[in-house]
């Protein structure tokens, strides 16, 4: 049974949340009892679920290096960014272009607040309460629309964010719903929990969502074709999707030893 939806209105440390068992994953301290236990569970079920939470943020500082630097992108929306961590959209963007804009979009209570406080007194960002499944409020909100131009390319990061979107919502319209508005030449980034390189994908794909069943968003991994389904219309951008470490990976760090091992898939695609 899930968890239903009071901890959008009331503070419920008691129910797990996969925004704070991710900060968990990454050694954060912002995870109470309740996440750390659901996030030893799924450690017991994957323990490559370490090597996703950090090759996925590696993977995100990438990302937004690339399209700053190759492809002048200077605004962002990061939809499901979850509790701040070191290398944020805006830490690595403004770095390269103090004028780059980011507007962060969660609808965690908990994720909102510390994110208020981490933007507080930064140009160039807002975080907005959101949720993926209604992307028209996302595109439409006030905040995001002082900071986003939307006359001019834009990239969406949707990183580790759709394996909490089952099928039922139709993950590939909530995308169309979001790119529509925005230019041709803007940018859509995913990363996406896969089981596809464990012996037994279903069954182990089934144990770890039967543990975040008990969280505030249920999961889906998803295999590759099922990814791929989602980019139609798009145009991927070299070298497609991939395990995460192997989209582009940083010349002074290498390859890792086995890609798969991360259990993430990775892609960027352009807005034709």
């Amino acid at each position: 049974m899930s968890a239903g939806d009071d901890w959008k209105t009331t503070f419920r440390p008691d129910i797990p949340s996969p925004a704070r068992m991710y900060n968990y994953f990454l050694g954060g301290k912002d995870n109470y009892p309740a996440d750390r236990a659901a996030a030893e569970a799924v450690i017991a079920a994957s323990p490559e679920v370490l090597l996703f939470a950090r090759q996925n943020r590696a993977f995100l500082r990438r990302v937004v290096r690339y399209l700053v630097i190759q492809c002048g992108i200077r605004q962002f929306i990061d939809i499901g960014t979850g509790l701040p961590s070191e290398g944020s959209v805006h830490e690595v963007a403004q770095a390269l272009d103090p004028g780059a804009r980011i507007v962060y979009v969660d609808h965690d209570p908990v994720v909102l607040a510390h994110g208020r406080n981490m933007l507080h007194g930064v140009p160039g960002t807002a975080i907005i309460e959101r949720d993926l499944h209604e992307p028209a409020s996302i595109v439409g909100d006030d905040d995001l629309r002082r900071l986003i131009r939307f006359g001019e390319p834009a990239g969406v990061l949707l990183v580790a964010i759709l394996h909490f979107v089952g099928d039922a919502a139709n993950p590939a319209d909530l995308i169309r719903q979001l790119m529509e508005p925005l230019r041709p030449g803007s940018y859509l980034v995913i990363s996406h929990a896969t089981a596809d390189s464990r012996p037994e994908p279903a069954k182990e794909a089934a144990e770890v969502e039967r543990i975040y069943d008990k969280t505030t968003t249920r999961a889906h991994a998803r295999g590759r074709d099922e990814i791929l389904t989602l980019l139609r219309g798009f145009d991927l951008v070299e070298p497609g999707l991939v395990w995460g470490p192997l989209w582009r990976p940083d010349p002074d760090t290498g390859l890792a030893d086995d890609p798969g091992q991360a259990n993430m898939y990775a892609v960027v695609a352009r807005k034709p």
